[in-house]
């Protein structure tokens, strides 16, 4: 979607002959002739980026005064200085002042349209530059080759581009942030922000303030913009909705619906162009039930559902992921990277991670940093924590009370296999054509060896 641009000069035919440059480029635009209808503009509807005429005949303040006022409410939007009676030193008082960059009239097209393009790419990438230290850590795709990661993956390519909302369900820390993330930069509205506010750490008496914001005195003091505001243009994720007080679901029900919402203390209702996502990691449906969800706001925000699954439901990623979490946190620390072995392996494929995809990476960076021993040894089963290492197959565990060397080469044989087909089942959550890929078998052969060794049904489904 274009830009919005807030083009404030006195004169109607220079306001004109600006809004005739920039409609041309796809730009939308605003027009303001003076300070008190610019102020009024900006605080109705954040623009992307204003463009400002110094002298302002019959205003009540300068250029130079609605600068200051914008630049207090808001210093992330870019201000261009225009003015047919500019000196070296109006140009340099309006760059201490916070403006981008200050153009002399008469101008050429050109030359406005390349200071206008410059001063939206700074604006995005200071944007997101703040938002990466914010997020520091968290990943920006869905990793992983399993078919229910590729399924998701083909549904947010599939949705990202329609404007629709989406409710993103699953566990903590499967990755439901950074679904939202991907269908935001798979979107037409790529180039506008992306806010993200979560519910589960946001005390209830601040949820108001967080997304509508407080409209403050005439002069702009004790203004605060809202999520909704600041998302104009992008996308806003409502990070674990189920959390969101039920008084405050009633609220962003017409907020949703009207696209306009009024301030904390204001009477205006300002309008916003907002794509709104949500996650949670509850059963809405049950909270609906329950009385702690509105079921018109779930409608509204469930209009496609996206469901994230639990590590434990692709364990074939984990070998994968394993490795690529090593591989960073190797690369942020400094530090050599350790291989995993065989049993680690298979022994990470076993655990149940209630953490997810967030408690596998954090794992693989503790034990970078924390594992003794030559940093080209690999890191093996009986490193791993206790929690995980519990879990891991028996054959991982070398059972002491078995004296395998008492034993006849086939019985021996025969606990081997048992144990390793088992620990093999256990690592692929029970599936046998996944099992028998990786141990090298045909399927119906497996089945028999199964059969065989009385491997149970149980043993099988165990993971």
């Amino acid at each position: 979607m274009g830009h919005e641009i807030l083009i404030v000069d006195d004169e109607p035919d220079i306001r004109l002959l600006i809004e005739g440059i920039l409609a041309d480029e796809g730009y939308e635009t605003r027009l303001a002739a003076d300070s008190d209808s610019a102020i009024a503009a900006f605080r109705e509807r954040r623009p992307a980026l204003v463009v400002l005429d110094v002298w302002l005949q019959g205003s009540r303040l300068d250029g130079l005064g609605i600068l200051n006022v914008l630049h207090k409410e808001e210093p992330s939007v870019p201000v261009i200085m225009i003015s047919g009676h500019g000196t070296i030193e109006t140009a340099v008082a309006a760059l201490q002042h916070g403006a981008y960059d200050f153009i002399e009239k008469p101008f050429q097209a050109d030359r406005l349209l390349v200071v206008v393009r410059r001063a939206l790419e700074a604006s995005r990438l200071a944007r997101e530059n703040a938002e990466l230290r914010l997020r520091a850590g968290s990943g920006t795709v869905l990793e992983g080759r399993s078919a229910a990661i590729a399924a998701v993956r083909n549904q947010i390519d599939r949705v990202a581009p329609t404007g629709s909302r989406v409710l993103i369900s699953g566990a903590a820390g499967t990755g439901k942030e950074v679904a939202a993330r991907m269908i935001h930069a798979s979107s037409r509205r790529a180039e506008g922000p992306f806010i993200a506010l979560n519910c589960a750490t946001l005390a209830p008496g601040r949820f108001e303030e967080e997304l509508f914001g407080i409209e403050g005195s005439d002069d702009g003091a004790g203004r605060r913009t809202g999520v909704l505001e600041r998302a104009h243009g992008g996308t806003l994720l409502l990070d674990e909705v189920s959390d969101m007080p039920l008084e405050t679901q009633g609220k962003i029900v017409r907020a949703l619906q009207d696209q306009t919402f009024e301030r904390l203390g204001g009477s205006r209702r300002v309008k916003v162009d907002v794509r709104v996502l949500a996650t949670t990691n509850r059963d809405l449906q049950a909270e609906i039930g329950l009385g702690r969800f509105r079921e018109d706001l779930y409608y509204r925000l469930a209009v496609v559902p996206l469901r994230i699954p639990s590590l434990r439901e692709r364990r074939e990623d984990i070998p994968e992921l394993a490795r690529m979490f090593l591989d960073r946190a190797a690369e942020n620390a400094g530090l050599p990277l350790r291989e995993l072995s065989g049993d680690a392996i298979a022994a990470l494929q076993s655990y149940e991670w209630p953490g997810n995809v967030r408690e596998l990476r954090n794992l693989m960076e503790r034990l970078l940093i924390m594992m003794p021993g030559n940093s080209t040894d690999p890191i093996r089963a009986d490193m791993l924590p206790s929690t995980v290492g519990d879990g891991a197959p028996a054959l991982l565990k070398f059972d002491s009370d078995e004296d395998v060397m008492s034993l006849p080469l086939r019985e021996a044989r025969d606990l081997f296999e048992t144990q390793y087909l088992q620990a093999q089942l256990l690592r692929f959550g029970g599936n046998i054509s996944r099992t028998a890929g990786f141990v090298g078998m045909e399927r119906s052969a497996l089945h028999r060896k199964l059969k065989q060794l009385g491997v149970t049904s149980e043993d099988r489904n165990a993971g």
